[in-house]
């Protein structure tokens, strides 16, 4: 077997010393802000400028306990198919973390004393240049590997969609990191098989090609009923040093909150939990009103310039309102800018929009495809009736044909719809796969927090940026 390639030191490395860079920089850079520069016409200095080389010296002990914290969290991992948002929030808790590890050796280091206001200063400037240079490690990563560079090597067990979905993504996304070489199916055959993938061979072949084709992560994608073949795949490649990875099927999605409650020493076997609690709806709601009065404020003149565009472009009113399931089943307006003709439905009745959609008016298809049109929808956040982040709402129509074909379809109710969704922003829009939506949806639901919240947001404006996939 040909030795393995040493894939994975290139990138940590220079995460490494980006980041101890980064910690030096926002040391001197906090230094000179406070002492040196017109700062101290805002807050004076009444025992003169200290030495420079206190700081310099503490920032020696300082790094190493950060770069420390850093690898513990396992932030000096290739990043490869996460994000810069998976990283920031960690970022910013390891660094508060690291702040009170200083401020409590400062309080104990009695031969100098340091001033409060450069450690308040360094802990901003901390994360904001560690993540500028993560940031453009991040995009050197990410051209690194569309060169070719490090690739690990790729096999896809299994011929659900979720295996096809896979493949596609890491053909069609090479600064993922990934190179997918082709599939194995259950005994080898084609005939219900993945179009225009190369099959390799049957599950019983995996061991051998992982030895020949120099096979770093195999990527599991089963059906259901072909799980119980996962247990032999597991064994036979027991001894060779290789990433396994499973597609959570709704299966294990249903059960990954079971939990073990006593109630006066009886056991019960919790399947199912609240989506959230009281607490934790009155910060959601919060942070809901609060984001979205902050933006309609901002973009009210914007808002004006679209609705005279759309008066400008097409015959009819400019506001769209439509009825939408919500939160408990419960149906409510929703607010759009109108994007399409009057009569858009007049023949056909409910359709989902599609691609390159006739139905669409010319300044339609432009605030379509920036999701411009979904902007008036601020207000439903505002009223209650849904959430800036949520499964998105569905109208009656096809609420009453999904819940009859797609598993779990009405959990997506126990939160309030949302203008965004995690299903979104993992490509999930317009004619995908409602089943995969429902997924995504539910596993948002049962992992919620503000952190992930803030998370869709950012991926949210990188997909209205740069995605494609709106229409």
């Amino acid at each position: 077997m040909p030795n393995k390639r040493r894939q994975d030191f290139l990138i940590p490395l220079l995460t490494v010393l980006t980041d101890a860079v980064a910690f030096e920089a926002s040391f001197l850079f906090s230094y000179w802000l406070r002492f040196l520069s017109s700062f101290t016409q805002l807050i004076p200095v009444p025992y003169g400028i200290p030495p420079l080389m206190e700081y310099i010296n503490s920032s020696l002990v300082v790094i190493p306990i950060w770069l420390l914290l850093f690898h513990s969290r396992g932030l000096y991992r290739p990043r490869r198919a996460s994000s810069f948002s998976d990283e920031f929030f960690a970022i910013v808790r390891i660094i508060i973390m690291g702040m009170l590890v200083v401020m409590a050796g400062a309080f104990f280091y009695r031969a100098f004393s340091y001033s409060r206001v450069v450690f308040g200063i360094i802990g901003v400037t901390t994360v904001v240049f560690v993540s500028v240079g993560r940031f453009a490690i991040m995009k050197f990563e990410q051209w690194w590997y569309s060169k070719g560079y490090d690739l690990k090597r790729v096999i896809i067990v299994g011929t659900s969609n979720a295996a096809n979905r896979v493949f596609q993504s890491l053909t069609s996304h090479r600064s993922l990191g990934y190179e997918a070489l082709g599939y194995c199916s259950m005994n080898g055959s084609t005939e219900d098989a993945m179009p225009h993938i190369p099959c390799l061979g049957s599950m019983s072949s995996v061991p051998d090609l992982i030895k020949s084709h120099n096979i770093d992560v195999v990527l599991i994608a089963l059906n259901e009923e072909e799980h119980s073949n996962l247990h032999n795949l597991v064994r036979d490649c027991q001894g060779l040093n290789v990433e396994m990875m499973m597609v959570p099927d709704i299966l294990e999605l249903m059960t990954s909150l079971v939990q073990i409650k006593h109630i006066e020493g009886i056991p019960f076997l919790g399947i199912k939990s609240p989506a959230l609690s009281t607490w934790n709806s009155i910060i959601k709601r919060t942070f809901d009103l609060v984001l979205a009065s902050s933006i309609l404020f901002i973009a009210s003149p914007f808002l004006l310039i679209i609705a005279i565009l759309i008066k400008l472009d097409s015959k009819g009113p400019i506001i769209y309102f439509q009825e939408r399931i919500g939160l408990n089943g419960e149906v409510f307006r929703v607010i759009k800018f109108r994007s399409m003709r009057t009569d858009a439905e007049h023949a056909t009745g409910p359709v989902w929009s599609k691609k390159h959609d006739s139905r669409a008016t010319r300044i339609g298809k432009i605030l379509r495809r920036l999701s411009l049109d979904e902007l008036p929808q601020l207000i439903n956040v505002i009223k209650g009736d849904m959430s800036v982040v949520g499964p998105r709402p569905e109208r009656q129509h096809f609420v009453e044909q999904f819940k009859k074909e797609v598993p779990r379809y009405l959990e997506r109710h126990r939160v309030r719809t949302g203008m965004t969704g995690w299903a979104q922003v993992n490509g999930l829009r317009g004619n995908a796969s409602i089943t995969e939506r429902t997924k995504y949806d539910i596993y948002y639901i049962e992992n919620w927090s503000l952190t992930f919240d803030l998370k869709i947001i950012f991926k949210t404006i990188h997909a209205v940026l740069f995605g494609n996939d709106a229409y």
